[in-house]
């Protein structure tokens, strides 16, 4: 019988290492590559081709959302599977849209993982229970993927010029795009805004 073939994506080693080795130690799946960032991750999906990748939300480079889109815009026959810490419905909410069948926290015990590697495989979604039924009451997600994507990168410390230069954009559109999601949020400031946008899984 051939194992299911996993990609695991983690930017802690630790937590990576127990992941990999809690799946490596099932008969019927194989872990055949173990990586720390979204760029990482995309590069092995395209030279593994695996039946599942495994990844975080919050990674450096490329955030495990952005990866599971641009992967079933390329793959659309992998599965996807996130494991995060984030509790959040609009973190499930943009999962689900971005292609993810599977959502667990890693709170849950470790056997639920590669329990969820095998159902995504045959075609199933696994989400967990508790964010499932809140997800019919979460807020919607005001932001467009721009402003998210600026949002993000400014409350993490960029300034307008920096933002402008790496997107290619003026320093005036950036300042608009700024402007909108602080008003959509209610914040006062960029800082206030991100850190709203990611309390509710916006970010």
């Amino acid at each position: 019988m051939s194992k299911i073939r996993v990609i695991l994506a983690e930017d802690q080693a630790m937590v990576r290492g127990a992941l990999a080795a809690l799946l490596n130690i099932e008969s019927d799946i194989e872990v055949v590559a173990s990586v720390s960032n979204g760029d990482e991750a995309f590069r092995a999906a395209g030279q593994h081709r695996p039946d599942v990748l495994v990844t975080d939300i919050e990674m450096p480079q490329m955030t495990g959302l952005e990866l599971a889109t641009r992967v079933r815009e390329l793959y659309p026959v992998m599965k996807i599977v996130i494991v995060t810490t984030f509790a959040r419905p609009g973190y499930l909410r943009r999962a689900l849209e971005a292609g993810a069948s599977g959502y667990l926290l890693k709170d849950r015990p470790a056997s639920e993982l590669a329990e969820a590697v095998r159902r995504v495989h045959q075609g199933m979604r696994v989400v967990d229970p508790g964010l499932a039924a809140e997800i019919w009451n979460a807020e919607d997600d005001p932001l467009t993927e721009r402003e998210r994507q600026i949002l993000r990168r400014a409350g993490e410390g960029e300034t307008t010029a920096e933002l402008a230069k790496s997107l290619r954009l003026s320093e005036g559109t950036v300042r608009n795009y700024l402007s909108e999601a602080i008003s959509k949020l209610g914040a006062a400031n960029r800082i206030e805004a991100a850190r709203t946008a990611r309390a509710k899984g916006w970010l």
